[in-house]
Parts: C-alpha cells; structure tokens; sequence
C-alpha cells in the first residue's frame, strides 16, 4: 500500500509538472508572436532569453541538489573499499584552518583523522551553544507551539551547520539523507520501550544530582515549580545534544563498524555534555525564577489596601502583615 501510494504522488507530481511546463511554454510563445508583431525578431531574442534562463535555472538545481558519488563503506578499517573511501575524503572533507598540514597535497587516513578532530572540536561547541539556546527555550516555552517550532528549527540549523563544517561542498540530498539517518537515531523515531530508560537515566542523573532546593531563596515552596522548568529544559538539552553529536559521528564514519556504534558513543558525550550546560544554566534559571517570585509576591501584596477607620480586626491584620512581608522581601 505504501509503494502504490508513493507511486501515485510520483505520477500526481509529474503530470502538474508537465502541466505546468506545457501552460507556460504557451503563455511565452503567445507573448512572443505579440513582441515579434511590434518589434521585427524581438520575438526570437524573447523566446531565447527564457530559454537561456530556463537552461540555467535547471543547471544550477540539479548542481544543488545532485549529491556526490560516495564509495561504499568498508566493513571495517582496512576492508574492502576503505582505501577508496579514505581518498574520497581527502578530496571532499573541508579543511580545518588549524590542522597542522592543511595545504599538503598528499593526503592519507593519518591526515583524515587528524582534520576530523579538529572539525569535531567546532561542531561540539556549536552543538553547545544551539542546546544552551534550547535549554532556556525548553523551561520557559514548554508545551507551546513557539517552544516547540523554535526548538525544531534550532535543530535544523545545528544539523546543517554541523555538515557545512565537514564538507567542502553541500547538496541538498546528501543533508536530506543525513537528515534522515539522524532521526533514526533518536529516541522515539521507533519507539523501543527497553531504549527509552537509558535516554531518560542523564535527564534524571542531573536532576538529583544538583540540589535544585539550595538554589532558591524560596525553599522547598518552589522546588517542584523549578524542578518542572528544569527537567523540560534538561530534555531538550539533551535531544539537541544527541542530534548534533550524531551528525558529527555521521561525517566522521570511516567504516561500518563505526556506524554500528554511532548511538552508544553519542548518547555517552551527550550525557557529558548535558551534566555541562546543566551546571552552567541552572544557576540563571533559579535566579531569574526567584526574582519573578519575588516581583510577583510584590506586586500582589501591593493590591492589599490599607486599614481604613471602621475596617475589622481581620482586615487590619491581613494589611499590617502584608505590610511586613513587603518591607522583609
């Protein structure tokens, strides 16, 4: 059923093509013969022009979107096809401004090696800083469609910045293709009950190993309000750190033996990455929380009016310690 419906969007997709096309090239000949009717053979330079046009346009997207001729992967270092991998990275792979030997032109797997380290120190920083972003965006704008979207597309960017900075050239399909691989190793793309509690474990790890309490001025009044922020922004972290970690272990694969092992080592150094961020930003995010606490006790006890003569005892009271709570915040 899937291939047939597949089929028919192909075949649905082609005719509007060629309809479109066909309306088109008619339009332009008809708008030529009025040109070439006012103007001798301005009807021929229009008609040229388009075509010209039309001939560069089409050049220029399938360069876009035509991805390189890839060798196979071996199946393991020194396998077959390796050495024919090897020397397509050596000529595809975008030189780090770092690496010690970046104008060599005799290029080997030691070299390879060395301009994948230094490319994968870059793409961890960036992954860094996006999951930083994706912290704050996760705590404060959870469950909403602004959080959701920002996060999404925060994810995208961090995905393609990370394979611009291993690729000399970039193709539309090759991050589509990326695109998908990456998605297929994140937790939930096939939901697998046995998976899912390792994903979790970090997330949990960090909650209970900072004492979130200590950080308020409030106590244990705000622990759960805190501890509900930090643990949706401790996920996103987490989903932004294993999907730019992934990318970069995808550039970096130089056998089958590494794809093999591209979920094990991303979810290790996102787990690492995310104690990171969490001590970093959990600090901001319990004092922005206790500031507007503390702002918004203000603001609240301030519509409580003043004793006025003949008001009851209860009123009095309520407005004196209202009074005192304000003066002690």
């Amino acid at each position: 059923m899937k291939n047939k419906i597949f089929s028919w969007l192909g075949l649905s997709a082609s005719f509007l093509l060629i309809l479109t096309a066909a309306i088109a090239v008619n339009q332009l000949y008809s708008l030529s013969i009025l040109i070439g009717s006012a103007v001798p053979y301005a009807g021929y330079a229009f008609l040229a022009f388009w075509a010209i046009f039309f001939a560069v346009w089409a050049v220029a997207g399938y360069r876009l979107w035509a991805a390189p001729k890839v060798p196979p992967l071996a199946d393991k270092v020194g396998g077959k096809n390796f050495d024919a991998y090897v020397s397509y990275l050596t000529k595809s792979i975008a030189v780090h401004t770092a690496h010690p030997e970046g104008n060599k032109q005799e290029r080997d797997l030691r070299w390879v090696k060395t301009d994948l380290k230094f490319l994968e120190v870059d793409a961890l920083n960036t992954t860094k800083q996006v999951a930083t972003k994706n912290f704050f965006i996760g705590a404060f704008a959870q469950n909403t469609s602004y959080g959701t979207t920002t996060s999404l597309l925060n994810n995208l960017k961090l995905i393609w910045s990370v394979y611009a900075m291993y690729h000399r050239s970039h193709s539309i399909k090759e991050f589509l293709l990326l695109l998908r691989d990456v998605y297929a190793c994140l937790p939930l793309s096939d939901f697998n009950k046995e998976e899912l509690p390792l994903h979790i474990k970090p997330i949990i790890q960090c909650a209970f190993s900072n004492t979130l309490s200590s950080l308020l001025p409030g106590g244990n009044l705000l622990t759960p309000f805190f501890l509900n922020l930090f643990l949706a922004g401790a996920t996103n972290t987490y989903l932004t750190c294993l999907a730019g970690i992934i990318t970069s272990k995808h550039c970096q694969m130089l056998s089958l033996e590494d794809k093999q092992e591209i979920v094990q080592q991303s979810m290790f150094e996102a787990s690492f990455m995310l104690r990171e961020i969490v001590k970093e930003c959990n600090p901001v995010l319990s004092v922005t929380i206790s500031n507007a606490v503390k702002k918004a006790g203000i603001e609240s006890l301030d519509t409580v009016t003043n004793p006025t003569p003949g008001s009851s005892v209860a009123q009095d009271i309520v407005s004196h310690l209202a009074s005192s709570i304000k003066h002690i915040m």
